[in-house]
């Protein structure tokens, strides 16, 4: 299943997951640096949303309250909600 998420107080302008039978198969990222997007991107695909979740929720960006990894934890809070 795929997912459209738009950011909030980031560079990245929204970020597209899609999970195949509940494991993270891809992740983009609109925006932001190229770089560190693609890298989490490679990190997090193949694990469940639970593992990134508990992995990424609540890093910081500088001053920021949040961050690229931070809002894909919040992306996929949602999508587990939706689907529970």
């Amino acid at each position: 299943m795929k997912y459209h998420y738009p950011t909030s107080g980031t560079c990245s302008r929204a970020i597209d997951i899609e999970l195949t039978d509940g494991v993270i198969s891809s992740v983009t990222f609109t925006g932001g640096c190229h770089g560190n997007t693609r890298g989490i991107s490679a990190l997090v695909t193949g694990l469940t949303p639970a593992q990134v979740i508990g992995r990424l929720k609540g890093i910081r960006c500088g001053a920021k309250a949040t961050s690229c990894p931070d809002q894909l934890a919040a992306a996929l809070e949602q999508i587990v909600a939706r689907n529970d």
